[in-house]
């Protein structure tokens, strides 16, 4: 119904109504710097890019009235890209560009008729605003880029992008991971004409590879939030298997002095912990804890890092999730600064780096660079004595993984991972490929054997994947087969489901609306999913689980989105998940009698998928997810009836100032009466206050209920589930049970660039000691922590 409704609405105003705003709103208004460098034209293919070396240092306000502005390079000619590509951009964009001996700075003109959206944000939290991302291909290789972004106040974001071609965002981009942190100045303002920000990065924040004559790529890509556009200065046809192998180049930089590079980062930090005990509240301190960091940055490409207790950046607690399927793991990325600079050289397919597993290190130190056409990353680590199954020893952690690049877009990756503990280890090696052929095609693969020695008994498993992609504009297709040994272990990477097989399949279509027309793009997809126990699968048996979903989204004028769809599932009864399941029978006697759980041998499961997203207004946003029908009910292995959403919602009522809001529900219900077998909410409120970008104070709540009921054999006797230990024998009814939990953090931070940072915080937590018999919640924990560290520069 919604593609009916949808193709109804394609036709539109076939007037050209876009060309004409991005002519009208071409010639320069007054105000903004008078330009007398070179023109590119991004739309005319000048895409080769010459700028000039200045012996200058501009103050970065966000004003272009200096010399050098005048005799920059302008990039000009910007195209949309999402959400339909390959037509002029609606508002011009000006892009100045030169380089000094020590930076290179760029001056972003961004024409709008408004309103803009521009908050004060801290960084990496500018997306909800009129935005410039600026993409610098270092390598030159058409694989990753640094990103450098701004918004209309010259609040910061930045990150890496890189292509794995594994997953698209949107906009048919792969997302850019935000976790690394890079030094470099900008600045804003608003103006009559639109917005102006000036950006200053120093050679000292990059890599680039050696050679007197530099040729790095170049992307701009601009959002307007008032319209949802998203323009490229170079043309970007989303139907190419690589976004970056489209972008435009700047040639001939010559003498780049980065000068030492060498940073080092003390850090203090300090924490008060209190608790609940029989006599009153016990707080304890520990010890003033010193640690810090060093990067040094051997050659243009090779950096070298090192810490000593590095700082714990895990400030605020992680979001709640919901373990919906008890077969799959909970993820959690990761925050600390060591770990995240240069991680972009870790990244592996299915999670084989996962640096997390490396809990709190006494010392580590990392390699990363490129040269040669070849990624290089060495990661080794002491890890505290912390984890039970490590022995009482300090387990000791050594990653490497290299990357080769072979032609213009294609990659062959190498990874071993290796984890000592006293007389256990794991170790894993692995190789994995992509393959790009045509400009849309590309073919990915992955082999890795797992070797785990614990308690004197050695396992070895494999783990596989082959993936194949067409990237088209209009038909895209994906494909993967995955499968991972019920033995295959890594304790220095995630795996979130193991001893499967997986068959995936997606196949989307895209319509695409004329110019003026209220639905600008229509995008029907058939998912389909299979899944074997491992075992099974290579004995050529059935399968468990099996999937195919038909859905659809639609990309609305003006930054709205809707979707929805149906979900036709099979699920078959999984015995391992079950294994200490028993069945209690009451005989005419009085007494009772344990009998085996055997489930229905297949749950039938059809649900309906409704979501949407609304414009980033000035002071509002939101956005919706909601699952519902019969699903499988995973506590009594039934059917059941489901109820699966989340609503997130923001609020700005001025530009310091953010309100968020998110709830996420999960509720299972037996269809025969209705009664509630599970239910689980989870509302969190942010609420933070940021007079500048580089100060803010944040509040955050959490509120936690999981409730159930005692469980039966729904869909079989009736009869009561208990448990049985597998080790004692003991019996444990499952009984109805109920845990509440209100988690506060107060923060204050500081932090003018990365690696200075103040941090002031506290934290509690609330708990209902018998939530069914009492259910008032009560301070268990609290804790106050302070955290100083300073970035030194040489």
């Amino acid at each position: 119904m919604l593609l009916t409704l949808a193709l109804a609405l394609f036709g539109g105003d076939p007037t050209a109504a876009d060309t004409a705003r991005a002519a009208a709103a071409g010639p320069a208004p007054a105000g903004h710097a008078a330009h007398r460098g070179a023109a590119f034209d991004g739309r005319a293919g000048r895409l080769d890019v010459t700028i000039p070396r200045l012996q200058a240092d501009p103050v970065v306000d966000g004003v272009l009235d200096e010399a050098p502005w005048r005799d920059a390079a302008v990039l000009t000619g910007f195209s949309r890209y999402a959400p339909v590509d390959g037509v002029p951009a609606a508002d011009s964009t000006h892009v100045l560009v030169w380089y000094s001996p020590t930076a290179i700075h760029f001056g972003i003109e961004a024409f709008d008729p408004g309103p803009v959206r521009a908050n004060v944000a801290e960084r990496d939290r500018i997306f909800a605003d009129d935005n410039v991302e600026l993409l610098l291909g270092t390598y030159n290789d058409a694989r990753q880029a640094l990103v450098f972004a701004v918004n209309p106040l010259g609040a910061q974001a930045d990150g890496v992008l890189v292509e794995s071609g594994q997953n698209r965002n949107s906009a048919g981009r792969e997302p850019v991971d935000l976790s690394p942190d890079f030094v470099f100045r900008s600045k804003g303002r608003l103006t009559p004409w639109g917005w102006q920000a000036e950006v200053s990065i120093p050679f000292k924040s990059l890599r680039y590879t050696a050679g007197e004559r530099q040729t790095w790529q170049l992307q701009v890509v601009r959002r307007t939030q008032r319209t949802g556009y998203e323009d490229s200065w170079a043309p970007v046809s989303r139907g190419a298997a690589s976004f970056l192998v489209q972008a435009g180049h700047l040639v001939a930089l010559t003498d780049l002095r980065r000068g030492i590079v060498l940073d080092l980062v003390p850090t203090v930090t300090q924490r008060v912990t209190g608790s609940a005990r029989a006599a009153g509240w016990d707080y304890w301190s520990r010890p003033v804890e010193l640690g810090g960091s060093v990067r040094w940055g051997i050659t243009n490409n090779l950096s070298l890092n090192g810490t000593v207790k590095p700082d714990f950046s895990q400030v605020e607690s992680d979001a709640g999730q919901f373990g919906f399927d008890p077969r799959q793991a909970l993820f959690f990325p990761e925050r600390r600064p060591f770990f995240l600079e240069g991680s972009e050289q870790f990244t592996v397919p299915n999670g084989l780096i996962y640096t997390r597993r490396i809990v709190q290190p006494d010392a580590a130190v990392k390699l990363a660079g490129k040269a040669f056409g070849t990624d290089v990353g060495v990661l080794s680590a002491v890890d505290q004595r912390l984890a039970p199954e490590d022995g009482g020893t300090h387990p000791v952690v050594n990653i490497l993984r290299v990357q080769r690049d072979v032609g213009r877009q294609s990659r062959l990756g190498l990874v071993w991972t290796d984890r000592v503990a006293g007389g256990d280890w794991n170790r894993v090696g692995g190789v994995d490929g992509r393959l790009v052929m045509g400009g849309i095609y590309a073919l990915q693969f992955q082999g890795a054997l797992a070797a785990d020695h614990r308690a004197g008994a050695t396992t070895t498993a494999p783990l596989w994947e082959v993936r194949g992609l067409r990237n088209g504009r209009r038909l895209a297709l994906r494909w993967r087969l995955l499968g991972i040994d019920e033995d295959f272990r890594t304790r220095s990477g995630f795996i979130g489901r193991p001893g499967i097989v997986n068959l995936n399949g997606l196949t989307t279509y895209t319509f695409f609306g004329k110019p003026g027309a209220f639905v600008e793009a229509v995008t029907p997809l058939i998912r389909t999913d299979v899944t074997w126990k491992y075992r099974a699968f290579t004995a050529g048996e059935a399968s468990q689980d099996r999937k195919i979903h038909f859905e659809g989204d639609a990309r609305l004028r003006g930054g709205w989105s809707v979707g929805g769809g149906v979900l036709v599932e099979s699920f078959g009864y999984d015995p391992d998940i079950y294994a200490n399941y028993r069945l209690q029978r009451t005989n005419p006697d009085g007494s009772t009698e344990l009998l085996p759980f055997t489930g229905t041998p297949r749950l039938p499961n059809l649900d309906w998928v409704v979501r949407g997203s609304t414009p980033q207004f000035r002071s509002f946003s939101a956005n919706f997810f909601f699952l519902w029908g019969r699903d499988e009910n995973f506590y009594e292995w039934a059917s059941g009836n489901i109820l699966f959403g989340n609503l997130a919602v923001t609020v700005r009522p001025v530009p310091q100032a953010q309100l968020t809001g998110t709830w996420n529900v999960q509720r299972v219900a037996r269809p025969g009466d209705g009664s509630e077998v599970a239910l689980q909410h989870i509302p969190r409120l942010t609420l933070q206050y940021q007079p500048t970008p580089s100060f803010f104070v944040r509040f955050i709540g959490e509120y936690a209920l999981d409730r159930s009921s005692a469980l039966r054999d729904d869909s079989r006797t009736g009869l009561p589930i208990v448990f049985v230990d597998p080790a004692t024998g003991a019996v444990t009814p499952a009984a109805a049970a109920r845990s509440e939990r209100f988690r506060g953090d107060l923060l204050l931070s500081y932090l003018p660039n990365p690696g200075t940072v103040v941090y002031v915080g506290y934290g509690s937590t609330f708990r209902a000691p018998d939530a069914i018999a009492d259910p008032r919640l009560r301070r268990t924990a609290d804790g106050f922590f302070l955290k100083l560290s300073y970035l030194f520069r040489v």
